[in-house]
């Protein structure tokens, strides 16, 4: 931090600037203060000269918006944005965003106090960025928001600060004619080749952030400036020191090929299986880091409001007596902010080696190391007053305006700005250069000193990667030749025509702003990178950010986005904890539950039921004509059971809704029709008609040994016949099962009296040993039991319990008024119950005492919410069509909630579907329509 300057902004809306943060190539940050609520907020105020660029703005503001879309976890929540500041005559009106302040330093500065993170802070760095980048790639989207200076490292992990190019620039300048030019720090080896960006290349940097925090510099630094280009391009990366047990997957990430690059989602897991929250937990900084977040702290909070006027003047003072006490830089040194926290002689930055420096991008033609005296000129056709974006082919694509949506069997958001190539300018028709202005060390109440932790070398500030490995510009690296620059010409473009194939088939499925403890999947996300129609992108208004309380989802592990192109889920399952089993209209697919990355699909498996383990190593699902083995490697058929053929005393035997499943055995209905044929009529009377008659068995089939163990006859059910059963306990000797209301035959439903019933099977042979009904539990009850022969169903608003074989009832619970239990999840000494009216709650089986109750908090009444426990059973997960709801199974306390809103598109069909939730291990995945999140649970 230093001291606010002369001509700093002291008013961002209602936040009152105390001192300056830190400052990028766009944007300067500052700490400041809501003076009426006391609340600390960070701050991000365009540099006035930027902010007069209308491109500039409309960019500034939709990386605001994206920030607050991916709100939550790793991503502080934006606080305010825009601003009513008072801005003098004829100024242009300032561009800021305001998020919760957290104390942390930027890595960069990290490197430089304490040197090299060790394994497990890189760990948990590497994987909380890459949980960030999986959200974000779900969408097909790129971030390009990674640098050194837009990563901080906070107390309970890493945050990150910038959300596209503008955040991770390198330099960015007002040019003639209304262009912006943009230069940034990294280049990867398909930008060097003219390809557009896509979600590989995101993965591309994470390994040179991940180098550079490793080993306090980059694996591409050696050699002259000039083949810089050819050693991002062809040189294998200097990773010897970097920690043993991380080289190979940082390697991985730093392949040429992007295809052979890991996803975000592998990333993650492989550095943190239990997430990067979970792995932080207990502390994960170095002490020398840790003491200066907590100084850091210490000294914000010590800040007071300067007084208007003599803050100017203490401004003014300070920044003299900076510029006279501020030594000589040498030519070739980049300017660096003073800190407020000096660093010991042997700390300080040596001089950027000179491939560090980001030089000049070549222009689309010219050969690959031509230089920037030799470029062509620009193109006589090039607009330069549109607003279009220009672009060197060999540089960055802005916002992924390429000429090809990035590859991915994803839905992706597909946004089209025109877009032009744009040859370099020559050096006398760019601005003079604003000379830096040297800031005086903020002045800050005494704190404890932070001793930094003794290294053999030093270790200096990042050191970004050349933008393009040419040699300088005529100015030299400061010169007219820095870096890839997009220019982006004024006026803005009318809003092309949407790409029909951003329609309904975009679903976006990013976890976002977290509202009242509510993190929101959903909403545009087209400003993480992939090209948004200028009126997505440019002319909506900012929506207002939204205060972020107590309560937000974990970081996914990853998400993955069922491709639109195939028809929605029907089923899901997991297979051994390995595989998502996803069933549809139109085949079966898995998904690694390690990584979120689709590994199969098989058309065979179409409008397949739930996806069952056939011993350890064949995925069984029951297709309507047939069972089918699966391998779980490929998805092949290994082995295929016709039903004409196991059942051909049967024939057109139709196959009913699996029951249940214990172990290699499953339970399900089945019917077929019959001809019976007339009587023979008697003597002088006309024969009578045939009748068709439905037939209906219950049978049980063991699908490791591919056979049938038992059939018995049961009523045929509802047109078209076939009865749902459903199993709801499984004891030694028998099974119990309730046949679902909708498939009861109106005889039934008279007979019964409103009173639902509960079948007895023989375990062994099938046979029917009894049926009886329980209390006034009616035919829609939800009813569950358990091995120990008590059965529990919902009794009018309240839950009750009975033993199975005889109804005798043992203990009632009452319901809330208005209200109905749903089906009640049995967990060791516990019931955990779900109502109508949104309470969630556990009670003792032996006795009915209540242990806890508690409200999801979703507004008004519904289906009762579904309930799962994590593999642990120490976390229970409530969900319904509102939102999921996550709670400690022991005493009810409200961990989070989370929403996927769906599709952003107003013209795109409205997500209705309800949530699905399965556990295995420390993890569920959430599941609404098409979007599948993996959220680490206890």
């Amino acid at each position: 931090m230093e001291a606010l300057r002369q001509d700093d902004p002291r008013r961002f809306g209602r936040f009152t600037a105390l001192a300056r943060f830190d400052e990028g190539a766009s944007a300067v940050r500052y700490v400041a203060r809501d003076i009426a609520s006391g609340e600390t907020a960070l701050i991000t105020a365009a540099r006035p000269e930027l902010a007069a660029v209308p491109v500039f703005s409309r960019r500034f503001q939709a990386e605001a918006r994206t920030a607050e879309r991916l709100a939550g976890g790793w991503v502080t929540p934006p606080l305010d944005t825009g601003g009513p500041a008072e801005t003098p005559a004829g100024e242009a009106e300032p561009l800021w965003t305001a998020a919760g302040y957290v104390p942390a330093l930027p890595l960069a500065e990290a490197i430089g106090i304490a040197g090299p993170l060790p394994e497990r802070a890189l760990r948990i760095l590497g994987a909380g960025i890459a949980e960030i980048l999986s959200r974000v790639h779900a969408a097909g989207s790129v971030l390009q928001g990674l640098a050194p200076g837009t990563v901080l490292l906070a107390a309970d992990g890493p945050r990150l600060t910038a959300f596209g190019p503008l955040g991770a620039a390198a330099s960015a300048e007002a040019r003639p004619g209304g262009q912006l030019s943009v230069r940034l720090g990294y280049l990867t080896p398909e930008q060097i080749e003219g390809k557009e960006v896509s979600a590989a290349s995101d993965l591309f940097v994470l390994g040179l952030l991940l180098a550079y925090a490793a080993t306090g510099t980059t694996p591409f630094t050696d050699g002259p400036a000039e083949e810089a280009t050819r050693r991002i391009a062809e040189d294998e990366p200097e990773l010897d020191a970097v920690p043993e047990e991380l080289r190979e997957l940082i390697a991985n990430c730093l392949a040429k090929d992007p295809d052979q690059r890991p996803t975000a989602g592998t990333v993650a897991a492989e550095l943190a299986l239990e997430g990067a929250a979970g792995l932080a937990r207990g502390g994960w900084l170095p002490e020398p880091l840790a003491a200066a977040v907590a100084d850091q702290e210490a000294r914000v909070l010590a800040l007071e409001v300067p007084e208007e006027g003599a803050a100017d003047a203490e401004a003014g003072a300070t920044d003299a007596a900076g510029q006279a006490d501020a030594p000589a830089a040498p030519e070739d040194a980049r300017p660096e902010d003073p800190r407020s926290l000096r660093e010991p002689e042997g700390a300080r930055t040596p001089p950027e080696p000179e491939d560090a420096r980001p030089v000049d991008a070549p222009p689309v033609d010219a050969p690959a190391l031509q230089k920037p005296a030799d470029a062509p000129a620009p193109s006589g056709n090039a607009d330069t007053g549109n607003g279009d974006i220009g672009e060197d082919r060999g540089t960055t694509r802005f916002l992924n305006t390429g000429p090809r949506p990035p590859q991915n069997d994803r839905p992706t958001t597909q946004l089209a700005l025109p877009h032009e190539l744009t040859a370099p300018r020559a050096p006398d028709a760019l601005p003079a250069p604003h000379p830096a202005q040297p800031a005086a060390p903020l002045a800050l109440p005494a704190a404890a000193p932070v001793t930094p932790q003794p290294h053999s070398h030093t270790h200096g500030g990042p050191a970004p990667y050349p933008a393009a490995a040419l040699p300088a510009g005529p100015a030299g690296p400061g010169g007219p030749g820095q870096g890839p620059m997009v220019s982006l010409p004024l006026p803005p473009a009318p809003a092309p025509a949407p790409d029909p194939a951003a329609s309904r088939r975009t679903l976006l499925t990013i976890a976002a702003a977290a509202v009242g403890g509510l993190i929101v999947g959903g909403g545009s996300v087209a400003a993480l990178g992939s090209g948004d129609t200028a009126r997505a992108t440019d002319d909506k208004p900012a929506p207002k950010p939204r205060r972020t309380l107590p309560g937000q989802a974990p970081e996914p592990r990853w998400i993955y986005a069922h491709p639109a192109s195939e028809s929605s889920p029907l089923t899901t399952a997991l297979w051994q904890d390995k595989l998502l089993v996803v069933t549809s209209e139109s085949q079966a697919s898995a998904v690694d539950l390690r990584t979120g990355k689709r590994l199969w699909q098989r058309a065979d498996g179409a409008k397949g039921q739930v996806a069952l383990a056939a011993g350890a190593d064949l995925v069984f699902v029951a297709s309507p004509t047939e069972f089918l083995w699966l391998s779980p490697k490929d998805g092949k058929v290994v082995h295929r059971v016709r039903y004409t053929e196991a059942f051909d005393d049967l024939p057109g035997l139709t196959v009913g809704r699996l029951a249940g499943s214990s172990g290699p055995v499953i339970w399900f209905t089945g019917s077929h029709t019959v001809t019976v044929k007339a009587p023979k009529p008697k003597k002088g009377k006309k024969k009578g008609k045939d009748k068709e008659v439905v037939e209906a068995y219950f049978f049980a089939y063991d699908i490791v040994q591919r056979k049938e163990l038992w059939r018995t006859p049961v009523p045929a059910g509802r047109a078209p016949g076939t009865p749902a059963y459903r199993v709801v306990a499984e004891r030694s000797a028998d099974i119990l099962v309730r046949q679902d209301a909708v498939s009861l035959t109106a005889a039934e439903v008279k007979k019964a009296k409103g009173k639902g019933s509960v079948r007895s099977f023989d375990q062994k042979t099938g046979k029917l040993l009894w049926t009886r009904q329980y209390g006034a539990a009616s035919l829609e009850a939800a009813t569950s039991g358990d091995e120990d022969g008590t059965l529990y169903a919902a009794v009018g608003q309240d839950l009750q319990a009975f033993e199975a074989d005889t109804a005798k009832p043992l203990w009632r619970v009452e319901g809330s008024d208005g209200s109905w239990f749903g089906t009640p999840l049995i967990a060791g000494p516990l019931i955990h119950t779900t109502e109508r009216s949104r309470l969630v709650g556990a009670v003792e089986r032996e006795s009915g005492r209540l242990v806890w109750r508690r409200s999801t908090e979703v507004p008004g009444t519904g289906p009762a919410p579904s309930l799962t426990l994590s593999g642990s059973e120490k976390t229970l997960i409530a969900a319904d069509a509102i939102q999921v709801t996550a709670f400690s199974a022991a005493d009810g306390e409200r961990l989070w909630k989370f929403q996927d809103i769906g599709s952003a598109d107003p013209k795109g069909e409205t997500v209705s579907a309800s949530y699905r939730t399965l556990a295995f291990g420390e993890t569920v995945v959430v599941q609404r329509d098409r979007s599948f999140y993996a959220f680490p649970v206890a």
